[in-house]
């Protein structure tokens, strides 16, 4: 018997509120929505699908998700401008050479910002 072939890669949060979640990761991430619908809907980010699920509440749930940008400054406070908040200041990971925060979305996600140093 052969492996299955993986037609494609998804990571999938869940949301409580789909509108919600969809604008938010629209407006802080400026990311291109490929399918929305109440139940489910697709974005990509840098080459990767991420999916939102209904059904989710607004607890904090770690999700291994993480976006790595220019300026983490800057993200932290557009992402706090559009509905987002940070639960972890900024802090260097010299061991692993970036600069990483943590923040909250609309719907209790929590995701990993990322800065590679200079």
């Amino acid at each position: 018997m052969a492996a299955t072939p993986v037609l494609k890669t998804y990571f999938m949060l869940m949301v409580g509120d789909m509108t919600r979640a969809l604008r938010f990761y629209t407006d802080a991430f400026a990311v291109s929505v490929v399918f929305s619908s109440p139940e489910w809907s697709e974005f990509e980010a840098a080459g990767a699908t991420v999916a939102l699920h209904a059904g989710g509440g607004t607890a904090g749930t770690e999700t291994g998700l993480g976006f790595q940008v220019g300026d983490l400054e800057a993200a932290l406070d557009w992402v706090v401008s559009v509905g987002g908040r940070v639960t972890r200041a900024p802090h260097e990971r010299p061991t692993e050479r970036i600069h990483l925060a943590q923040l909250a979305d609309t719907e209790g996600n929590l995701i990993t910002l990322a800065q590679a140093p200079a």
